[in-house]
């Protein structure tokens, strides 16, 4: 009730209120009190459901042969197929007789009830799964007692390695601590983990504390859309149709990773489109596209629409990634896919020192970027009037070359190949 009425244009009367500050005192010391007396039974809960309950449905449902001709996709969060199974997904349901399941759990964004059933009748179904592909972490699937006979594939949702994740941030603030990741874990019963390059094999087995050999770097499946030139027609296609009011103005793209925790994903909001507007509105458009998680968006001035648009929600980062002439963004692994089309770069990390202790990174930010870093809109401002001479391509190329090496149009095949090996010619249609 409290949070709804901060949103309300009259709630800087209302909190120098006595009575309200009475309510609110009292509001908030009853919901800690009341967490403290839950803390104990969610633990409980978490310990049953973790250890004892989903082993036990999968030992249930394991009782059964395998099937090698099933194939499931699991996607963590949404409720439809992303980019980074996409190409897999479409090259085994057009060109292959296997059986191919999907199960959206919608982590976060559903109840817990719906999710206990939607991760249960994953369970089910995983237990006689010939294969199993996802790309995202999940303690649902790392708790069950997996059988050898299941191939399982994390073709994860980012390329190279950039923001620390999973035991690499055990003893930073962001993530859960070491004990409570070694007592459930995110990352487990993984057959092949597959990254962008052998260059960052050594942090993913870190990450998702692997044995040696199953981080490989032979490709993303998703970075072979880049290399589709009806994919970068369409993006420019889609572009004109979202915002017509390009005029043949070119691209600076504004793609930032989010701040604090998932649940509570803020955006950063220290771009000043104003300045952006005077120094660049004949011959710029600015397009921003904030990270899924972010419910928040970018307020953009009615006088500003002409030169700025979110397209968070309208076109896809791979799209927009296709046809931007310049990105700035701070700590998103997206520059890994923008670095194959060899353009500027700028890291606007204006809350550097803060994310070194929240979260860290696994390559020393300031020799590894290959743009400009910069924290004022100023100095962003005067490096692209003069983005030509700027500019040092060579960095970029070096970037591509050492984290993106395997990444070359074909990595979706190359998957497929290690994944499925001999059952590929088995299950090939024959009008394929």
């Amino acid at each position: 009730m409290l949070d709804r009425l901060k949103k309300t244009k009259i709630f800087p009367v209302i909190k120098e209120n006595p009575v309200y500050k009475a309510i609110r005192f009292v509001y908030y010391r009853t919901r800690r009190i009341i967490r403290k007396i839950k803390k104990p039974f969610a633990k409980l809960y978490k310990f049953y459901m973790f250890k004892i309950k989903y082993p036990a449905l999968y030992k249930k449902y394991a009782k059964n042969p395998v099937n090698e001709g099933k194939v499931i996709f699991i996607e963590g969060r949404m409720k439809y197929i992303t980019n980074s199974s996409e190409y897999i997904y479409n090259e085994l349901k057009n060109n292959y007789d296997f059986k191919i399941h999907t199960h959206f759990l919608q982590m976060g964004f559903v109840k817990r009830k719906e999710y206990r059933a939607l991760c249960e009748d994953m369970i089910k179904d995983v237990a006689t799964a010939g294969y199993v592909f996802m790309n995202d972490a999940s303690n649902v699937f790392a708790c069950l007692p997996l059988r050898k006979e299941t191939v399982v594939t994390q073709l994860w949702h980012g390329c190279g390695a950039f923001k620390k994740f999973g035991m690499s941030t055990a003893d930073l603030i962001f993530g859960d601590n070491r004990k409570t990741q070694e007592k459930y874990p995110y990352h487990k019963n993984y057959t092949y983990v597959t990254v962008s390059a052998p260059e960052v094999e050594w942090a993913y087995t870190e990450a998702m504390n692997l044995k040696e050999g199953v981080a490989t770097g032979i490709g993303v499946s998703r970075s072979d859309y880049f290399y589709d030139k009806k994919n970068i027609e369409n993006a420019h296609i889609n572009m004109d149709k979202v915002f017509p009011g390009r005029k043949g103005r070119k691209i600076i793209l504004y793609a930032p990773t989010f701040r604090g925790r998932v649940a509570k994903a803020k955006m950063p909001n220290e771009l000043d489109i104003a300045e952006f507007y005077e120094a660049f509105k004949d011959e710029y458009i600015l397009v921003f596209k904030h990270h899924p998680f972010v419910k928040e968006r970018v307020l953009i001035e009615d006088e500003y629409k002409d030169f700025a648009v979110d397209c968070t929600d309208s076109m896809s980062i791979d799209d927009l990634i296709c046809i931007s002439d310049i990105c700035i963004s701070d700590y998103s692994s997206l520059v890994f896919e923008y670095s194959l089309f060899e353009r500027p770069m700028i890291f606007f990390a204006y809350d550097l020192d803060n994310y070194y202790d929240w979260r860290g990174f696994y390559y020393d930010y300031k020799d590894f970027v290959p743009g400009p870093i910069y924290t004022t809109n100023e100095e962003m401002i005067d490096y692209i009037k003069d983005i030509d001479n700027n500019f040092d391509k060579q960095k970029v190329l070096d970037f591509k070359n050492k984290f993106m090496s395997a990444c070359d149009g074909h990595a979706t095949e190359k998957i497929m190949k290690l994944v499925f090996k001999d059952n590929l010619r088995n299950y090939k249609k024959r009008n394929s």
